[in-house]
């Protein structure tokens, strides 16, 4: 059972509740999304970065036990070319759960691209027996917002 840990504070949102088709149709993956209150994005759980985009608006994760988790900051970020987010890792490095990851400057998001919300889904969901999900107010790096069986 891998626990995955908010990976920002703010409030956890169902999947299907995302303004985008790519990922309310869960066409990436299962998960849930965080309407995000504070800048920080943290390692959900301890893994490998396998992926961190260009643009850093997204990283991807690989568990202990072979999960891929993918972090989308805010929907149609990738048009932003960067700018808004700063990256703390690189791809093919270990972090720890709670290690901040990238931090992304709220205001500029909300300004310039579709929206805040942050997608958290399993993009190899083949691996993946049993999911729950926990819907509520959470804070990074404290609050369990899924379980992956």
């Amino acid at each position: 059972m891998t626990k995955v840990y908010a990976p920002m504070t703010g409030k956890v949102i169902p999947i299907d509740e995302v303004p985008d088709p790519v990922f309310a149709q869960k066409m990436m993956g299962d998960g849930v999304a965080i309407v995000p209150t504070e800048e920080v994005v943290v390692a959900p759980c301890d893994g490998l970065v396998i992926h961190v985009f260009p643009t850093k608006h997204a990283v991807g994760l690989l568990t202990k036990e072979g999960e891929e988790i993918l972090i989308h900051i805010g929907l149609e970020t990738v048009n932003l070319k960067g700018k808004g987010f700063e990256a703390f890792v690189k791809e093919n490095e270990a972090v720890k759960q709670g290690q901040e990851l990238i931090k992304v400057n709220l205001k500029y998001v909300k300004k310039y691209a579709k929206s805040l919300v942050t997608p958290i889904v399993i993009t190899n969901m083949d691996k993946v027996n049993s999911l729950s999900f926990h819907y509520e107010e959470v804070t990074k790096g404290k609050d369990i917002i899924m379980e992956i069986g």
